[in-house]
Formats: C-alpha cells, sequence, structure tokens
C-alpha cells in the first residue's frame, strides 16, 4: 500500500503523523512511504532521517494525499485542506468531529471519504490504545501547568500549588476519573496539593482512590457539589470525556463568577468542545485568557508542545493499525477487528458512527452492512 504523510497545517501543531521509525517498519514489508517535506522539522526529525528510514519526500501539500491510499495524519484536515483530499482516500488521525462545522462533514462525505479516529480505537478489552497515552501526557502537563499560571504575573492568584510548612496548599478539583484525571490527581497529591475529584461513575473513583491510598477526596457528581467545590478550589482540572461526542458542561457560568479571584481552569475536555461554560479555544502561542477574574487554559493540542514525544508515542501505539490496514486492506481489517471498527466515523462517504449522525442531524448507515 502507499502511504502518505503530509505536514500538519493547523495552528501550532508541531507532531508528525509517523516517525521514521514506523515509516522504516512500514517500508521493510513492502509498503512506499511518501512524507512531505519538512513534515516532522518541528518534532526535530529531518527529512534526512526520513529519507534513511526508506520514505521518499515529496514537494507541496496536495502531493502525500493524491499519491496515497492511507494518509496518516495527527489532527483531522483543516477546512483549508478539504481540497486537497483524494477522493476515495482514508485517513487515519485525531478526528474530534463533533466540533467541525456540519459542512465539513458533508465534504467528507461528497468526497467519499473514509475517516479513521484515533480517539474511538479500542482493544479486545475495550482500551483506547492511542487516546489513552495521550490522555496520560495530557495529565501530566495539567500541574506544572496550573502551577505557572497560579503566579501573580501570569493573573493567578500568587500561590504554590504545593505544600510549605504553616501554609495550608492549594486545593485542586480534578473533573473525571479517567487516565488525565487520574495521572492530574497523583501528580498533584506528589506536589503537595489538597485535591477533590468529582465523577459520575463510582467504579472509576474507587480504582483511584485506592491507587492514591485514599488521600484524594472522591465523589460522585452532583450540581450543589460542583457549585461547592468549583467556589473553593485554586485549580479546576476538566477532564470529562464521552468518546467521539461533545463534552457536557459541568461547570456553568455563575459557577465560574463564584471562583476565586485569580484561581486557574484547565480545561482538557475542550477538544470536544469542553466541559466549562466559560471555555474557548486558545493557542499554544496564547494559550489562556482571563474571564470572571479566572484564568483559562484551553489548548485543545496541548501534547503539540511536546510533539517529540508525542509522535514517537503515537507511532508506537498506532502502528499495529497503520500495518493492519496497509496490509490487509481497509474492508478486511476493520472485519478482523471490531475495535478497530469502531473507531470508524465515515466509511467511504457514508456516516457511520451514530453519536456524530445524532449530533449533525444526518442519517446513520451501519458499517457491519457496508463491510458485508
Amino acid at each position: 500500500m502507499v502511504i502518505g504523510v503530509p505536514k500538519e497545517m493547523h495552528r501550532h501543531e508541531h507532531r508528525v503523523g509517523l516517525t521514521p521509525f514506523a515509516v522504516h517498519k512500514l517500508v521493510s514489508e513492502g509498503h512506499v512511504v511518501y512524507v512531505e517535506q519538512g513534515a516532522g522539522l518541528a518534532a526535530h526529525f529531518t527529512d534526512q532521517d526520513f529519507e534513511k528510514a526508506g520514505a521518499q519526500i515529496v514537494y507541496g501539500p496536495m502531493e502525500p494525499y493524491h499519491r496515497a491510499d492511507l494518509v496518516c495524519r495527527v489532527s483531522r484536515p483543516a477546512t483549508e485542506e478539504l481540497e486537497l483530499l483524494k477522493p476515495g482516500g482514508v485517513i487515519l488521525a485525531f478526528q474530534h468531529l463533533a466540533v467541525v462545522p456540519k459542512e465539513n462533514v458533508e465534504r467528507f462525505m461528497e468526497l467519499g471519504t473514509t475517516l479513521i479516529g484515533y480517539e474511538v480505537i479500542r482493544d479486545e478489552l475495550g482500551y483506547p490504545p492511542i487516546r489513552s497515552p495521550f490522555s496520560e501526557m495530557a495529565g501530566h502537563m495539567a500541574i506544572p501547568l496550573a502551577a505557572h499560571y497560579l503566579q501573580a504575573e501570569c493573573a493567578g492568584r500568587g500561590i504554590l500549588i504545593g505544600n510549605v510548612p504553616g501554609v495550608p496548599p492549594a486545593t485542586v478539583l480534578v473533573l473525571g476519573a479517567g487516565t488525565v484525571g487520574a495521572t492530574a490527581a497523583r501528580n498533584a497529591l506528589y506536589d503537595g496539593a489538597h485535591v477533590v475529584m468529582l465523577d459520575h461513575d463510582m467504579r472509576k473513583l474507587r480504582r483511584v482512590s485506592h491507587e492514591l491510598l485514599g488521600r484524594v477526596v472522591t465523589q460522585l457528581v452532583t450540581e450543589d457539589r460542583l457549585h461547592r467545590h468549583t467556589r473553593h478550589a485554586d485549580v479546576v482540572i476538566g477532564s470529562v470525556l464521552i468518546p467521539g461526542e461533545r463534552a457536557p458542561f459541568l461547570v456553568n457560568e455563575e459557577m465560574v463568577e463564584n471562583m476565586k479571584q485569580g484561581s486557574v481552569i484547565l480545561d482538557v475536555s475542550i477538544d470536544q468542545g469542553g466541559c466549562v461554560e466559560t471555555s474557548r479555544l486558545t493557542t499554544l502561542d496564547q494559550p489562556t485568557f482571563v474571564q470572571h477574574g479566572v484564568v483559562h487554559y484551553c489548548v485543545p493540542n496541548m501534547t503539540a508542545n511536546v510533539p517529540r514525544t508525542a509522535s514517537r508515542v503515537l507511532a508506537t501505539a498506532a502502528l499495529p493499525y497503520v500495518d493492519a490496514l496497509a496490509t490487509k486492506g481497509l474492508k478486511q481489517a476493520l472485519r478482523d477487528d471490531p475495535g478497530f471498527a469502531a473507531g470508524v466515523f465515515i466509511f467511504e462517504g457514508q456516516l457511520v458512527h451514530q453519536g456524530l449522525g445524532e449530533h449533525h442531524r444526518l442519517p446513520v448507515e451501519n458499517l457491519n452492512d457496508l463491510l458485508g
């Protein structure tokens, strides 16, 4: 199979869809890989690195799409890239289609595109093998970022996140007990913070509580508890996720208005629309804004700021799925792996993801029927 790796065009997207390691593995199995010139430079992978791995360097943004049967990206194609797409192409990426305009989804359908989202692929146990390591990275990044933006020069409260003898520690409220939330809570505890975690799933809360030896205050989500805990929090970390669908608002504007002046919100759910009503997209060069006296950090691609690590993580996690597509072909690879098939949003122009269809009010087909 012919595989294309374009240079990411989203603002401040420094990651790359495949690393030289992954390219070498695919080329050694007889596949052809085209990499756009400069695609890996921001992650410190040079064109020479890709050529040594067996890739062919191509020039111009259209080449990796029109020469390839399968395109491996980090993020979904931007609006300005839609006209570059080859009809009938297959694109692997973090799609997050619940937050794109309906007309973009319809354009993918008109082109007969197949879109597979890394964020909704599952393994045989229901585990998200590609999304999970990125969630863990985001959780690791959240506490140092919160500590930074609590500083006075960043419009924060001017407090340390950790514990100093004789001074109460900062209170960190974590919304969601998944991978992001559990990792952030662990790191906040290590720094000496007082940590409160809310989730709707008691099993997840119990797991985090056991892992952290009961040192985290865990509670089921209620509106009353959200009002109370946001009012006392110095940091709120939003890590709520419904795979493939828009994140629900847990923190409304009234709650934000009642938060402490100079407190910090990190809405890690922003790539799926955010779980805080006052959140809006920010970028790595302007990552925060202040509303109601509260610092908001809402960067959807936060791991793009550690692009070399993130690109290597993506390549390692995604390679088995890329290899299956390249070796077996699209239909057979999906037939053989129901968890992989669960990652399909659009199949050859037909919308097959129920949540996305309901969100955009578009008709949904059954993928199994299309696969025959």
